[in-house]
């Protein structure tokens, strides 16, 4: 079953990373539910910047860390090139 990471832009500019099975779910928690991840619920809105459909759990789980190891600016070059 795929798998997507993502990062998200909060309304206080801050950065949030995660991973799902359904983005479009996922992304609809993050701004209307209770569900939603306490960082982004104190947050809203929040915006998709970026995202990268994967083949499984295990491969986004092991992507997912790897861009919370890295810098704001480092996350920033990621989104500006998956854009163009």
């Amino acid at each position: 079953m795929p798998y997507f990471v993502y990062i998200l832009e909060c309304v206080d500019g801050t950065l949030y990373t995660g991973s799902t099975n359904d983005l479009q779910r996922r992304l609809k928690a993050h701004n209307n539910s209770k569900s939603g991840a306490h960082y982004t619920k104190i947050r809203r809105p929040v915006v998709l910047k970026y995202s990268e459909k994967l083949k499984n759990r295990s491969v986004a789980l092991k992507k997912e860390i790897a861009l919370k190891k890295l810098s704001r600016a480092q996350k920033m070059d990621l989104i500006l090139t998956a854009r163009h």
